[in-house]
């Protein structure tokens, strides 16, 4: 089974009063585990960046002036996602504005039918808790270390943690993929034991005669039944 964690940074929190997608993140996962696979843009917005939206990701208009429009990048990132479910935090928001920019773009829609919230999983796993991706990091411990500010791909990354740990707990296969493109995945320990015949366990002949003698000093044993 294959699904795709994701997540956008934005200018605003509305793209019908103008606010545009900036940053796409995408990770992969195969039945449950990573597979190192990722999605990863910046978008040119063609509009400003507002001071309270830069102050969450970090993004200045100077910095995407000379990236991709969206237009641009639209089927690299329609065929990342292919038919896979899709996985994010208010996964509303992250398809409202992904919709939103498709639909400029001339393109299909992704349907909400295949999205995955993990906002209402948490809240049913921890009712009255705090659920955003940092508390949630904190209470499995996910490393935040690296989490300055917010980033597409690496709050994908981290959601990906979150939601194996939400859905039963986290498969080995995530920290490996991370291992395997750092190159520090050690060989398996191989320990040759030599293969023993099986030991006999029935009863020896004289064990059969000292137990029915046994027997007969028991009134009505019910091994005689």
């Amino acid at each position: 089974m294959r699904e795709i964690v994701l997540d956008t940074e934005t200018t605003g929190l509305d793209p019908k009063t103008g606010d545009r997608v900036v940053e796409i993140g995408c990770v992969e996962l195969h039945n449950h585990m990573a597979t190192g696979e990722t999605f990863h843009t910046y978008v040119n917005p063609e509009r400003d960046m507002p001071a309270e939206a830069e102050r969450v990701h970090g993004l200045s208009i100077e910095f995407l002036s000379d990236k991709p429009l969206f237009a641009d990048i639209a089927d690299d990132f329609l065929a990342f996602v292919g038919s896979s479910p899709v996985i994010a935090h208010n996964a509303p928001f992250d398809l409202g504005f992904l919709n939103a920019e498709l639909e400029t773009a001339g393109r299909e829609p992704l349907s909400k039918d295949r999205a995955i919230d993990t906002v209402p999983l948490a809240r049913r796993k921890f009712p009255g808790a705090q659920v955003n991706l940092d508390a949630l990091c904190r209470r499995f411990n996910v490393d935040l270390s690296a989490r300055v500010k917010h980033g597409a791909l690496l709050d994908s990354e981290l959601l990906a943690e979150v939601y194996l740990e939400l859905i039963g707990g986290r498969e080995p296969g995530l920290g490996l993929a991370a291992d395997e493109r750092s190159g520090k995945v050690e060989k398996a320990i191989k320990i040759d034991r030599p293969i023993r015949p099986s030991r006999p366990h029935d009863a020896s002949p004289d064990e059969h005669r000292a137990h029915a003698a046994f027997l007969e000093k028991i009134q009505n044993p019910i091994w005689k039944i």
